[in-house]
């Protein structure tokens, strides 16, 4: 069946797997044999009838425990060490290594949080670690077509701080908001929201808008319905 799918195909872009929320619902030895058996065996396949290029959908969560901060808030790009906390972190980051050592060229795409969530907690997400669905979609489609990008790479925000913001973020978010952004600070009292006191992390993606022009468009500003003047 694998095969079938894939003989005329030039790229494969790989995205089933088992999820965070099947963590403690599904054993361990099957969390291994979807996300890194099943991969192994469709790269194999992949390589028998000529695919050119892999585009893996893999995940931020696979920084795990690196996430974690410390005196000041995590800024998460490509050069943080991943340091998986769980099976499905162990998982996809194996499963990266596999897709990294295939013969045909390779992308793995590390998708921020993407899942539906209460308003508020949808709206404090897109502060810093969520993504729309239509921006991965687009991150997918850019990187297919630019076959120079190779590597890994964050699919996230888009997000209104810089690094230099880490350690206000982590000690006062809700006043480095207020100042950064507030026709949103002002969305959040309208719906009486309360704004985040500390952040414990910033996805960037800065890295996949250099290599292949990733521009997400679905922020906070656009979930609020609020005007945005870049």
């Amino acid at each position: 069946m694998r095969r079938a799918a894939l003989r005329r195909a030039d790229l494969l872009v790989h995205a089933a797997a088992l999820h965070a929320p099947h963590v403690g619902r599904v054993d361990d030895r099957e969390f291994r044999a979807v996300n890194v058996g099943v991969t192994e065996a469709l790269l194999e396949e992949a390589g028998l009838v000529g695919v050119r290029r892999i585009v893996y959908i893999s995940s931020t969560s696979v920084y795990g425990h690196a996430l974690v901060p410390v005196d000041q808030t995590t800024w998460v790009d490509e050069k943080l060490e991943p340091r998986p906390r769980d099976i499905y972190d162990e998982t996809k980051l194996a499963a990266e290594r596999l897709v990294a050592s295939a013969a045909a060229p390779s992308v793995t795409l590390r998708i921020a949080r993407c899942f539906p969530e209460s308003p508020p907690v949808l709206a404090t997400h897109f502060l810093h670690r969520a993504v729309a669905l239509d921006d991965v979609a687009l991150a997918a489609v850019r990187v297919a077509g630019h076959h120079g990008a190779t590597g890994a790479f964050n699919i996230a925000g888009p997000y209104a701080f810089t690094p230099a913001d880490c350690p206000a973020l982590h000690h006062d978010a809700a006043g480095l908001i207020a100042a950064r952004l507030p026709e949103v600070a002002a969305a959040f009292r309208e719906r009486n929201w309360p704004l985040p006191r500390t952040l414990d992390r910033i996805y960037d993606s800065h890295a996949a808008a250099e290599a292949f022009g990733y521009n997400p468009v679905h922020g906070i500003h656009r979930l609020l319905g609020l005007h945005h003047h870049a």
